[in-house]
């Protein structure tokens, strides 16, 4: 998808009457004005850099990413020897959940996701699994704080991944080399959740994206790792308000 790049600034509800493409107008510490046709995803693993969106400066660092959705005019400086991953979405194939700039605070789950896939010879692009993780999963997605100590990390790394993995708690201590006192304290101060009320809110929002493919609600269930249909449907109405049925058929 094309880049165009302004010189000035953009006039609003006018279309610029020069603009040339990005790739003449990048320079080795930033990149002037410009705007894209597609949702881009900024990330900075190594150094820093300053994005500038309508005079407010976001400071970007391996802790801290950016989503400029399409048709954001923008602007950056590059620290030297900064590393830059950017990732973009076609508008019309993904809703992104933000109007306008959004600063994400990355997870590990995230920064896993975006340093494979700069490893890979072959990276999927507009990779909807990709889109979800980035952009914090469904609009309609639960609240779902991220751990940061080690073995829960690993936990919620590995659920985000495998949403039906039947592990309790205390199998998942034995599997980390914890205890299951500690890793279940550790949801609990890190995110403000029990380990189970997280592993319900994941697969409430796993759920939500099968659904929209138009699973049936059986198999969604099982996809996501609840035993019984009736035990999905009765989570999702006291989290959502109504039944999976009632939710597909308001989406649809």
């Amino acid at each position: 998808m094309a880049t165009t790049a302004l010189l000035g600034d953009p006039v609003a509800g006018r279309t610029p009457a020069t603009t040339v493409v990005d790739d003449d107008f990048i320079a080795g510490g930033g990149h002037p004005l410009h705007v894209h046709d597609f949702h881009q995803f900024l990330y900075v693993p190594m150094g820093r850099i300053e994005v500038t969106i309508d005079r407010q400066e976001h400071q970007l660092d391996p802790s801290v990413a950016l989503w400029i959705p399409a048709g954001v005019w923008h602007s950056a400086r590059f620290e030297p020897d900064s590393l830059i991953v950017v990732e973009a979405f076609d508008p019309e194939a993904h809703h992104l959940p933000y109007s306008g700039p959004a600063v994400i605070n990355v997870t590990g789950t995230q920064r896993t996701l975006l340093l494979a896939r700069m490893r890979s010879s072959e990276p999927v692009p507009n990779d909807p699994a990709v889109f979800a993780t980035l952009s914090g999963g469904h609009p309609d997605s639960l609240p779902l704080p991220q751990p940061v100590g080690r073995a829960a990390v690993a936990v919620a790394r590995e659920l985000a991944r495998r949403p039906d993995d039947p592990r309790t708690a205390t199998e998942w201590a034995r599997d980390c080399y914890t205890s299951s006192t500690s890793l279940r304290r550790s949801f609990r101060d890190e995110t403000g959740l029990a380990f189970s009320e997280w592993r319900t809110r994941l697969r409430l929002n796993h759920s939500l994206e099968l659904l929209d493919q138009g699973l049936l609600v059986g198999t969604v269930a099982a996809r996501v790792g609840f035993t019984s249909v009736n035990g999905y449907i009765a989570a999702f109405r006291r989290y959502f308000g109504e039944t999976p049925g009632s939710y597909t058929r308001q989406s649809s």
